[in-house]
């Protein structure tokens, strides 16, 4: 259980807005999932020491798996630490997802370190995974929609 991905992205959106698509049931189901697979948010407490549950399905096949984890660190619109443990036995282990958040001048600096990817996901897949989910989140948060 070595695997690691990292990950930077600059958005053109605040902190704020960035911070809500990952602690917002409705948006982070938007967003999170790879292409060709949908996503049920089951629980989502965010607070240190809250849970959360979720069920990504592939759109094609209808196979699908859940997971869940615990938020270990939490600084509003700053930092996010959370765990992630499949519900699958073939797939062991607990992985640890940082995100950080830092204001700039272009919007917002993100940076993802996700640790502990199970042997069985080839970490290569992991990244391209998270590619697909970066492009969702840009995509929800840079458009500044007014209300009419």
């Amino acid at each position: 259980m070595s695997g690691t991905v990292s990950l930077h992205r600059m958005l053109k959106a605040s902190p704020e807005k960035v911070y809500r698509a990952f602690t917002e049931a409705p948006a982070i189901a938007s967003w999170l999932p790879p292409y060709g697979f949908l996503c049920t948010v089951h629980e989502m407490t965010v607070k240190q020491g809250g849970t959360y549950k979720m069920s990504f399905q592939n759109f094609t096949t209808g196979n699908g798996h859940s997971f869940g984890g615990k938020y270990v660190e939490i600084k509003p619109n700053e930092f996010l630490k959370y765990t992630d443990q499949f519900d699958d036995p073939n797939l062991p282990g607990e992985m640890v997802t940082s995100v950080s958040l830092r204001k700039t001048i272009a919007g917002t600096e993100i940076k993802i370190t996700q640790e502990g990817i199970p042997d069985a996901i080839p970490v290569e897949m992991c990244y391209l995974g998270w590619q697909d989910s970066l492009d969702k989140l840009m995509r929800l948060v840079e458009p500044e929609i007014p209300d009419a």
